[in-house]
């Protein structure tokens, strides 16, 4: 079966302020259909990879033809970037739990300094690309990736077969430029109040069984 663009989960104004309406139409309904459908048309030229997933093709870049390859890696990068994007935001955001929470605070002091550290990776990314927290060898690690760059293509990761996303912020001008302009600072410390930690916890769990 082709690839699909996944609904929303809300509605295109649920995240405003933070999000405003007409960014997250452009963004949903603009972009993320045209990575689906270019890597719709890079995929039909290889029947045998019909079939796949995105992540396992991203996991294994490496083995996808060379005709295609870079068009897989940008455009089921943005498939698989966003579709993570779309469902770690909710208009009710809460807390962590606190195990969780304990979790973090083993790799990075407290909440707010993995928060920060994030922050600081998405405004040192020169130009486009995501900042993400990530599961690595089982354990959470912070780091930024330029254009559509997915963890799961990171050949350094110690268990082999790229990390695994649970949380990442897109610094595509796109994602912002419409209500924040250059302000790009602003965004990514505002976008804290629409995260979905349920999601993001059920990311987290779901790593640690892989």
């Amino acid at each position: 079966m082709p690839f699909e663009l996944p609904k929303l989960p809300y509605s295109f104004n649920a995240l405003e302020p933070v999000v405003d309406a007409k960014t997250m139409e452009i963004h949903h309904d603009k972009h993320h259909a045209a990575y689906v459908a270019k890597l719709n048309d890079a995929i039909a030229k290889h029947p045998e990879l019909r079939g796949k997933s995105v992540e396992e093709l991203l996991k294994d870049i490496n083995s996808i033809p060379e005709d295609i390859r870079t068009a897989v890696k940008n455009h089921g990068g943005g498939h698989a970037n966003h579709s993570l994007f779309w469902e770690i935001m909710t208009p009710k955001s809460g807390n962590p739990s606190e195990a969780f929470v304990s979790e973090i605070n083993k790799m990075f002091g407290s909440i707010d300094k993995m928060k920060e550290s994030i922050v600081l990776n998405g405004m040192g990314q020169f130009g486009s690309g995501w900042s993400w927290l990530v599961v690595s060898g089982g354990k959470l690690k912070v780091y930024a990736t330029a254009n559509q760059d997915s963890p799961l293509m990171n050949p350094a990761s110690p268990a082999g077969g790229g990390d695994i996303p649970i949380l990442g912020i897109d610094v595509w001008e796109h994602a912002y430029y419409l209500k924040y302009q250059n302000k790009r600072d602003e965004y990514l410390k505002n976008w804290w109040s629409v995260v979905n930690w349920e999601t993001v916890e059920r990311n987290w769990a779901n790593a640690q069984n892989r």
